[in-house]
């Protein structure tokens, strides 16, 4: 069967010198440092995989640090640099490209030109940019321009603006705050209902939807209680969950995929794999158990390819 790749990231030498030029200390914002990675590395990956194409994405620390026209001019370097990757590899690798929020207008312009004029299949989000969350109507404008090119929309957390210091969950990012930062953006984007809003917009949840499988019970009743004391407009969050797609990079076994699947449907789950975050050795063995556990064998040509091309072809 033909593998997908919906989570992977080109940490170029590019990518690490946007950093600098940025100010962005990598270390601080992220927990640990960027990993090496180049297009050779990853198809060699990808082989040994046995994973047929990748959609990659930049991932983070999110290229913003409070000047509109660096990020944008950081977001247009890194999307050229990514575009030509593919050309190069044609038959291996897409993108999402990244863009430069919270400037919705240079977000706008710089999605315009990566889906229009270099190829990309979409653009990749962050969960907050400069602590504005997905969901925000400050983005309509850039959610209206995704949802005319129908564009495919991979999520990606951030840290929060606010996090404590002197706590474990707030140190390393990928132990809580990434989880919960992807949760959070997620449900603003329910309570707004961006999901139906804007039906034409393919999204891509990380990390086996993060804390959503346990809290859409909960988000389901309590917005139902405040909608009835006229404190949030009644919504339907079934339906807007229901729009989502949810890659299985991380730790998908032996609790996570079960959780997701006991609130999203089958159709709606895709292969991630993280590299190169997750080293290759970690993700080889995940994958092999993965493919040799028969309580999968029933799905996982959907999750691998049947979902994947749905998805990447807005079926």
């Amino acid at each position: 069967m033909t593998v997908y790749d919906f989570h992977a990231h080109p940490v170029t030498d590019t990518f690490h010198k946007v950093m600098d030029d940025l100010d962005i200390d990598v270390i601080r914002d992220d927990g640990f440092p960027l990993p090496k990675w180049t297009a050779e590395d990853h198809l060699l990956f990808m082989n040994e995989a046995g994973i047929d194409r990748t959609i990659l994405s930049i991932p983070a620390p999110h290229i913003f640090n409070g000047d509109p026209e660096k990020a944008g001019k950081a977001a247009r370097v890194l999307n050229e640099e990514t575009a030509e990757i593919c050309r190069k590899y044609p038959d291996r690798f897409s993108f999402a490209a990244g863009i430069p929020l919270p400037d919705t207008e240079g977000a706008v312009k710089e999605a315009v030109y990566a889906i229009d004029h270099l190829g990309a299949v979409g653009v990749k989000v962050p969960t907050n940019a400069y602590g504005i969350y997905l969901g925000d109507k400050f983005f309509d404008p850039l959610m209206e321009v995704l949802n005319e090119r129908k564009a495919l929309v991979i999520i990606h957390p951030c840290r929060a603006a606010e996090r404590p210091e002197n706590c474990i969950t707030g140190t390393v990012a990928a132990i809580y705050e990434y989880p919960a930062d992807t949760t959070r953006a997620v449900l603003n984007m329910m309570s707004r209902q961006v999901l139906t809003r804007y039906p034409e917009i393919r999204w891509v949840v990380p990390h086996c939807g993060s804390f959503l499988p346990y809290m859409l019970q909960r988000f389901t009743g309590v917005s139902g209680i405040l909608a009835g004391m006229g404190m949030m407009e009644q919504i339907d969050a079934r339906a807007e969950f229901d729009k989502l797609y949810f890659d299985i990079a991380g730790d998908p076994e032996p609790v996570g995929l079960n959780m997701l699947r006991m609130t999203a449907d089958d159709s709606h789950i895709v292969f991630g794999s993280d590299y190169p975050h997750s080293p290759a050795k970690v993700i080889l063995a995940k994958k092999k158990h993965f493919d040799e556990n028969h309580a999968y064998d029933e799905i996982r040509s959907r999750i691998y390819t049947e979902n994947a091309e749905r998805l990447l072809n807005n079926r």
